[in-house]
C-alpha cells in the first residue's frame, strides 16, 4: 500500500546500500505522466521488480529518501506502458490517492524537472555536474551551484460571516471553484501577498488575516502558505484572462471544490467546521 503518514518519509539524496532492493518504489514519468497500476481502481506503487520488466529508456534516475525501510526513486523514462499499467497526470491522484502518494509523487517530478532544466549553467553555458555533496547542480567553470526550485506562494480563503468567496480559473472546467492563490514576488512579504493577490484577481480588500498551513504543491514547485480572511470592502471585480467567476457560496450552495487532499480544501472544511 502507500504510505499513510506522510512524516514516515525521510529524505535523503546520498543512496546507501542495499536502498534499490526489488520492493523499492519507483515514481517513474513518461511523457510528464505517473506510470501506475492499479487494484480496484485506486493507484498502486510501481516497485523495483515491476520496472525491471519494462522495455524502456532510463534517462534519469534519482534516489529520493526512505519510507520505513522501503527505498523510493524518481525515474524519467520513455517507451511503452506494459499491459497491466497505466499512464497518469500528478493531478490526477488528488482525491483517489493518499496525501502521502501525492507529496512523494510531487518531489519526484519537481527533482526530475530541476535535474532536467540545469543540465547547462544558465550563467556561462558550460555542461553542468551533481553536486558531490548537496542534492545540488554545479558548475566546475564558474562555480555557481542551483538546487532544486522553490516557489512560496499563498492560497487564502476569504470569508463574509458565514459566506466565503471561490473562484474558478480561467482554464478550470465550468463548475470547479477554489480558493485565491498567488505567487510571492520579489521584496514582499506573505502578508503583502495575499493582500495584492486578493486585489488583483477580485478587486477586494481583506483585513485579519490568519495563517493556517502550508503544503507543498508541484504544480509548479511550490510552497503553498494557506490563510483565512475576512473581507472588508469591495465588490467582485474578476481579473481579465485569469479569474472567469468569483462568487460568495455557503456551505449549503457550495459549487464542484478541490478534494481534501489539496489545501484549498482544507481551508474550505476548516471554515465549514468552524460555523458548528
Amino acid at each position: 500500500m502507500w504510505p499513510r503518514n506522510p512524516d514516515e518519509f525521510v529524505a535523503n539524496h546520498v543512496m546507501p546500500e542495499g536502498a534499490d532492493t526489488g520492493d523499492a518504489w519507483y515514481f517513474v514519468f513518461m511523457r510528464g505522466e505517473l506510470v501506475c497500476k492499479t487494484v480496484q481502481g485506486s493507484p498502486e506503487p510501481i516497485t523495483a521488480d515491476d520496472f525491471r520488466w519494462f522495455d524502456v529508456e532510463v534517462h534519469g534516475k534519482h534516489f529520493l529518501g526512505h519510507h520505513g525501510s522501503l527505498g523510493c526513486f524518481a525515474v524519467s523514462a520513455s517507451g511503452s506502458v506494459p499491459e497491466g499499467y497505466m499512464l497518469m497526470p500528478l493531478r490526477g491522484l488528488l482525491g483517489r490517492a493518499t496525501q502521502s502518494l501525492f507529496y512523494l509523487a510531487g518531489r519526484a517530478q519537481q527533482i526530475l524537472e530541476w535535474h532536467d532544466t540545469n543540465q547547462f549553467c544558465g550563467r556561462c553555458g558550460a555542461a553542468m555536474a551533481v553536486h558531490a555533496e548537496d542534492r545540488a547542480m554545479t558548475c566546475a567553470d564558474c562555480r555557481i551551484v542551483n538546487y532544486p526550485r522553490l516557489s512560496p506562494s499563498i492560497i487564502v480563503l476569504i470569508t463574509k460571516g458565514e459566506e466565503m468567496l471561490l473562484a474558478r480559473n480561467a482554464n478550470w472546467p465550468t463548475n470547479m471553484y477554489s480558493t485565491l492563490a498567488g505567487f510571492v514576488e520579489p521584496g514582499e512579504s506573505i502578508e503583502q501577498t495575499v493582500h495584492r493577490e486578493v486585489h488583483e484577481e477580485v478587486g477586494l480588500s481583506v483585513d485579519n488575516l490568519k495563517y493556517f498551513g502550508s503544503q507543498s504543491w508541484p504544480f509548479p514547485n511550490s510552497l503553498m502558505l494557506g490563510f483565512h480572511a475576512e473581507y472588508r470592502s469591495g465588490d467582485i471585480v474578476c481579473q481579465p484572462g485569469e479569474i472567469a467567476d468569483a462568487q460568495w457560496f455557503t456551505k449549503d450552495t457550495l459549487p464542484q471544490t478541490p478534494p481534501k487532499t489539496a489545501i484549498s480544501g482544507w481551508l474550505i472544511d476548516e471554515f465549514i467546521q468552524s460555523l458548528g
